[in-house]
């Protein structure tokens, strides 16, 4: 599971539906300061919701030879005629056992050239938990550039945790 060329990255489609919901719900319960959303909401949150969410083709994700998601990330375009030229990029998580092993890397790349090849997208933006430093060093080896922090941006029990901005120009 730890060789790249064992894994099979992807585009997940709502038939990855009842793998990707339990990847992301431990994603969420791991990991609640790297997410806005939180496990609390959204383990109540249906399958629909979930196969809703993947319809659009916006999500890669990476699955290990036993056919599991390991790994994934999403991007979604902006609707609006006046940011259309704008993607974010969200949901980004590898699994722990996967640390080091570059995939992240992987997917963060396979995900930029996805967007590069998107009509009308210019730029990538997301955010990242300030501490979370392996993260921002991916990000910024892929790229992206820090404009701005966000202090405070969350909340997890009486914890608060910033949010560093990033952007690539694509």
């Amino acid at each position: 599971m730890s060789n790249p060329s064992d894994w099979v990255i992807r585009t997940l489609t709502p038939d990855d539906t009842e793998k990707y919901r339990p990847f992301r719900l431990r994603s969420l319960r791991e990991h609640p300061e790297a997410f806005r959303s939180s496990y609390v909401d959204d383990v109540h949150k249906s399958f629909a919701l979930t196969r809703e969410r993947l319809a659009p083709g916006g999500f890669l994700g990476a699955f290990d030879t036993s056919g599991e998601i390991i790994g994934a990330v999403g991007l979604v375009q902006e609707a609006g005629i006046k940011v259309k030229h704008i993607g974010t990029v969200i949901g980004m998580y590898v699994v722990p056992e996967m640390a080091g092993k570059n995939l992240g890397k992987m997917l963060l790349l396979k995900l930029i050239e996805r967007a590069r090849l998107t009509d009308g997208l210019e730029h990538l933006i997301l955010t990242v938990t300030t501490s979370n430093r392996n993260a921002l060093q991916l990000y910024q080896n892929a790229g992206f550039k820090i404009f701005g922090q966000e202090r405070r941006a969350m909340k997890v029990g009486n914890e608060y945790f910033d949010k560093t901005h990033m952007i690539l120009f694509l």
